[in-house]
């Protein structure tokens, strides 16, 4: 064969002679990027549906035309499904988004403005033992309270959760999130946590919001 890596379709299609088949398999063997090709071409077999007889020109085989036909289709498919997980993944991030509980490091050049970050009644509170700062802001909903944690002076690996805290003492888990070990708003990684989240406290009775390690200590407590 002229080129072992351009018989992928040709073996695939049962378009190559017996001697030509014996050498490319044990030129597959070898070739991650032909197996992998191949891999492709076998899982495709309505890529021939609908396609009519070729005549092939004189100078032309006809396998070649088939070939070209179901390489040029093979690469269609790679655009459409490229497409398709672009839009699949601008998706998951508007659905992120919009979710209850959603975690998003914002990094310090961002032009949005500090309220823009944390919406609503703006509270705050560092913690001398741990060196951690935050901020909430709250916002009073008919079903309870808004919650937007940020986080600052963080680093893990931690498994943190935040705590509503209300006037009789009663807690209640808002939402929870993993701190890798670069951390949160620290020297080399200066994005600070932005987390949301709701409880079924009101806002006349919610008394802080507490952040805590699981099955661990209190890193950061805000009174509201």
């Amino acid at each position: 064969m002229s080129s072992q890596h351009t018989d992928v379709a040709a073996y695939s299609l049962g378009l190559l002679e017996q001697q030509d088949r014996q050498e490319f398999e044990a030129h597959l063997a070898e070739c991650a990027s032909c197996a992998a090709e191949l891999a492709e071409f076998s899982s495709m077999a309505d890529l021939l549906t609908g396609i009519e007889p070729v005549e092939s020109a004189q100078d032309e085989p006809a396998e070649a035309v088939v070939v070209d036909l179901v390489r040029r289709r093979a690469a269609d498919r790679r655009r459409r499904v490229w497409r398709q997980s672009v839009l699949a993944a601008a998706a998951s991030l508007v659905l992120l988004a919009g979710g209850v509980a959603a975690g998003v490091a914002a990094a310090p050049q961002q032009a949005a403005p500090a309220a823009a970050l944390v919406p609503g009644e703006p509270h705050s509170a560092a913690d001398p033992a741990t060196g951690v700062t935050g901020k909430v802001g709250l916002v009073a909903k008919a079903w309870g309270t808004q919650v937007t944690l940020e986080l600052a002076n963080v680093r893990g690996p931690l498994e943190c959760q935040l705590i509503a805290v209300s006037t009789t003492g009663a807690r209640r888990i808002i939402t929870g999130w993993f701190v890798p070990s670069a951390g949160y708003g620290v020297p080399g990684h200066p994005g600070t946590l932005i987390i949301t989240g709701g409880t079924a406290i009101a806002r006349n009775d919610l008394a802080s919001v507490v952040v805590q390690v699981v099955h661990g200590g209190t890193l950061l407590t805000i009174p509201v």
